[in-house]
């Protein structure tokens, strides 16, 4: 095997990490709105995972990114520290959990379209041919559960993919420049004194009120979806391509559903089965097509 399967089939293998601690992520976060405050569910894992990663980088002793960077972090923080957890903190007040995995099956597609304009890559046609098609199926999943209409919480879960996506693709750029951990650390802590002030004001008053399984919950999104999950989601995506080992996000949707189904009772229809069985297929053909490489787009 040579050298760059290697590397590819390392990508994957840390790619498949992130998506699986990623996939328990929805049905936590619906567990934890349910007493919880949604800004707070969304921002707050935020605030604790810096806590953590601030330990992290003195410990190893990290040198701070230089400031013509604080570009680039800001669009880690916009998109993966706030955009997607407060977004899908609120679908999750409304919708079921398995229901928000099938949508969050576009993350592929718009990690494979970030990557484009962020980290330069250039997806063959078949590629986008089959994540096409797999969006596609994540639409009409959507459209045929809501009755045929678009809801505030499918907006919302759409909203949390864009951005998803756009600081998925960054965050791999920068893992080039400064590691795979250390990105997602940075941006933790770079986007605390922002977002301190509405945590606090959207924090819970009688915290001993709360059930163990919305304190166990808030916990999991801060410290394994927030956290932990980046370590091997960045990892993967710098070694094996944004837009290839984004591909493996196809098989969230899956695993979330399963995990809603054991973990919080959730019915599985017949319907979710087909379209989460569909979006797998995409993503067995997508991940054998080629995907070139320009420059990443990052400042020197």
């Amino acid at each position: 095997m040579s050298p760059k399967s290697d590397r590819e089939l390392m990508g994957f293998a840390y790619g498949l990490l992130g998506v699986l601690i990623f996939s328990l992520t929805l049905p936590a976060t619906r567990v934890a709105v349910s007493e919880l405050d949604p800004v707070f569910v969304g921002l707050g894992r935020a605030i604790a995972a810096a806590g953590l990663s601030l330990i992290l980088l003195v410990a190893t002793r990290q040198t701070i990114p230089p400031v013509r960077f604080l570009p680039n972090f800001c669009i880690v923080v916009a998109g993966v520290v706030v955009g997607f957890p407060l977004l899908s903190a609120i679908a999750m007040r409304d919708a079921p959990a398995s229901y928000g995995a099938v949508i969050t099956g576009l993350l592929p597609l718009s990690t494979a379209l970030c990557g484009v304009w962020r980290a330069g890559e250039r997806p063959s046609l078949p590629f986008w041919i089959f994540a096409g098609l797999g969006s596609a199926l994540v639409l009409g999943f959507a459209l045929l559960s809501g009755s045929g209409s678009i809801r505030l919480a499918d907006l919302a879960l759409l909203g949390a993919v864009a951005a998803a996506g756009l600081g998925y693709a960054e965050g791999a750029v920068l893992s080039h420049r400064f590691g795979a951990w250390q990105v997602i650390c940075w941006a933790l802590v770079l986007s605390t004194p922002v977002l301190l002030p509405v945590v606090w004001q959207h924090a819970p008053t009688n915290v001993w009120l709360l059930s163990p399984s919305a304190v166990g919950s808030f916990l999991y999104v801060s410290i394994f979806s927030m956290f932990l999950g980046f370590f091997a989601w960045y990892q993967g995506l710098a070694l094996g391509g944004v837009a290839r080992v984004g591909q493996t996000q196809l098989l969230q949707p899956f695993l979330t559903i399963l995990a809603s189904t054991l973990f919080l009772g959730e019915r599985l229809t017949p319907t979710t089965v087909i379209f989460a069985v569909g979006i797998i297929v995409c993503v067995a053909l997508g991940k054998r097509t080629q995907i070139g490489t320009m420059q990443p787009q990052l400042n020197r």
